[in-house]
């Protein structure tokens, strides 16, 4: 208890230094005032379809309505999975939604393709250039063959070495679990558990893929896809689209009563492939990215109250829990084994289920990830996954094995 009060009172603390310095370093605020995403998974709907789910729910969330007409930029994150639509895909998805006639453009950093489209959204507005921008993301991947999204997945890590020597990216977070387990002795029974957690989580999201809770014992037993990963510890091939409404502070406050504000941007990128890397039990990505973020808040990763952190497996939210500073090195495994990142532990990592259990449609997981926070920050969850109070969040975008991310810092 003493130690919740402890936490409580540095996050306080902490948000009075970061309006102040908000203030300084960002003239024009930045808020979300709407979020939405489609449901995700085998859909059987084009991306035009898909997109104009998520556009839908996000004007719906907005609490006094937003008419195409006002947004002025649309910045759209999509890898292209599949080939379909590679050239101008960004006008394709918003003409779906009644937005012919904006500046738009597509943005592709491989998985972290919406993170970094929610960060160019953010800067837009911050520089004053815009006052209402779209950002968001799609991705159709459950068209294909099982051969061909082997080969679609692939064309995000490194080609020359790795992907032409037939290694896939199960293989690849193989690699960096065995090595993890070898530095830190993290253990199957913390990657399992990390599963068990985020499936309860999806559970009780009506979006995601996999709204199932499974066990420890099933989490353990499941049929091996790369040792030490098996089904359980990967996320699967997702269909889905994602959409967020940015405003500035002006035009926010005529939106809604309640805008979820944007102060943290940070991006940072590493070599692509692992062998030139200096250690693949950690993502400098991250690590620059999150250092970019907390920098121009005044927070620090103790005063988070949720995050949702880039799961394509369970060893990737290990990394991620280390590298933003919500665990020691070494201790990830730890930290979701003791309950410090479920729902009232001391940051709650993945209530939406994750990519794990909510599914990775990959453009549209950077948005999707905001539009998670930004519901629990406003308190529209169901309960089996809400943070209670929640008042700041976190989102963490990963490209392919980590060679680019986006970390973005949000408060109500």
């Amino acid at each position: 208890m003493a130690d919740a009060a402890r936490r409580r009172t540095s996050r306080a603390s902490a948000r009075g230094v970061s309006r102040t310095r908000r203030r300084r370093l960002f003239p024009t605020k930045v808020a979300v005032v709407g979020a939405g995403q489609s449901a995700f998974g085998a859909r059987g709907l084009s991306a035009p379809q898909l997109f104009f789910e998520a556009f839908v729910a996000c004007v719906d969330s907005v609490d006094r309505g937003a008419t195409a007409l006002e947004v002025e930029e649309a910045y759209i994150g999509s890898v292209g999975f599949g080939g379909a639509q590679l050239g101008n895909t960004a006008a394709q998805l918003t003409e779906s939604c009644g937005l012919a006639g904006i500046g738009v453009r597509r943005v592709e950093n491989a998985c972290a393709s919406s993170g970094f489209a929610f960060r160019d959204a953010f800067h837009a507005i911050a520089s004053g250039a815009a006052d209402l921008v779209v950002a968001g993301g799609v991705e159709r991947m459950n068209d294909l063959s099982a051969e061909h999204q082997r080969f679609w997945l692939g064309v995000s890590g490194d080609t020359l070495w790795e992907r032409l020597a037939g290694a896939t990216f199960p293989g690849i977070y193989a690699l960096m679990a065995n090595r993890h387990m070898h530095e830190f002795g993290t253990t199957k029974e913390a990657l399992a558990a990390c599963a068990v957690k985020n499936h309860r989580f999806g559970a009780a999201n009506p979006k995601a893929q996999f709204q199932k809770a499974i066990t420890l014992q099933q989490a353990l037993e499941a049929p091996m896809v790369a040792a030490p990963l098996n089904v359980y510890d990967c996320c699967s091939t997702t269909d889905g689209a994602s959409a967020v409404l940015l405003a500035s502070a002006r035009l926010a406050r005529k939106l809604t009563d309640t805008p979820i504000w944007v102060g943290g941007s940070g991006a940072g990128s590493d070599l692509l492939a692992l062998h030139d890397r200096p250690t693949i039990t950690s993502l400098l990505a991250t690590k620059v990215a999150a250092q970019g973020a907390f920098r121009k808040t005044g927070l620090r990763p103790r005063d988070l109250d949720v995050a949702e952190v880039h799961d394509c497996f369970t060893i990737a939210e290990v990394l991620a829990i280390e590298d933003l500073g919500l665990a020691r090195k070494g201790e990830g495994g730890p930290a979701i084994l003791s309950g410090a990142t479920d729902r009232e532990g001391e940051v709650a990592v993945n209530l939406s289920g994750g990519l794990k259990a909510k599914g990775h449609p990959l453009g549209a997981t950077g948005t999707g990830q905001v539009a998670e926070v930004f519901a629990q920050l406003r308190g529209q969850v169901p309960k089996a996954r809400r943070r209670s109070d929640a008042q700041v969040g976190l989102t963490h975008n990963v490209g392919g094995s980590g060679a680019t991310c986006a970390v973005h810092l949000l408060w109500r």
